[in-house]
């Protein structure tokens, strides 16, 4: 599904990320893990086409990701984006936050998935009323909503605890087995272990 070729990139003068190759198939549940510093954010951000490398290509279901034209759109259809921060907006509700990113999407939808996240009851109430965990959960959901045919994670439970930290994941499991890539990137080898396959990045170099 998504292949990275001869990935190399620069800060400046500093080396981020040395000829990097990588395959990654459909439905794959991928734990990117290394040391703060070591790359594994820059990789995270150039699969997701959030960061364009130095040298070398992404491709998406064999399109190059610099041939694509209209980058967000490409995005808004395939991708899903769940941070450390969860990026809620306070004045609106748990319902309003996910309609954000699918304006069409319907009621249902929406109780479905907060159901999926066991989190239905929230669904009338404000970032500011809610958990930490719970507002994580919403943020998943958010990035669900568009049925997305991969999902980018980087130290998505940076900010929960032990236990909703093992619920996310136990969700991402759910998601891989349904036909949804997972690349998560996380400093915690615990959590990584429940991926499919562990990659670890050290001096730029899987």
């Amino acid at each position: 599904m998504i292949k990275v070729t001869n990935i190399t990139h620069f800060y400046e003068k500093d080396l981020a990320l040395n000829n990097i190759n990588l395959e990654i198939p459909k439905g794959e549940f991928l734990a990117i893990v290394g040391e703060s510093g070591s790359g594994k954010s820059t990789l995270l951000s150039v699969i997701s086409t959030l960061l364009k490398p130095t040298k070398g290509d992404v491709f998406f279901e064999n399109i190059n990701i610099s041939d694509i034209t209209n980058i967000d759109s490409f995005r808004q259809k395939n991708i899903g984006f769940i941070f450390q921060f969860h990026y809620l907006i306070n004045y609106l509700t748990v319902k309003e936050n996910i309609q954000i990113a699918n304006e069409l999407c319907l009621d249902e939808e929406i109780i479905e998935l907060l159901e999926l996240l066991n989190i239905e009851e929230i669904i009338d109430k404000y970032p500011n009323e809610i958990s930490g965990g719970q507002r994580q959960r919403v943020a998943i959901a958010r990035a669900l909503i568009n049925n997305p045919k991969v999902i980018f994670a980087d130290e998505p439970t940076g900010n929960l605890d032990s236990k909703n930290s093992k619920n996310v994941f136990k969700i991402f499991r759910k998601l891989a087995k349904k036909g949804t890539t997972i690349i998560v990137a996380t400093h915690d080898l615990k959590l990584a272990a429940k991926a499919d396959k562990i990659l670890e990045v050290k001096d730029g170099e899987l």
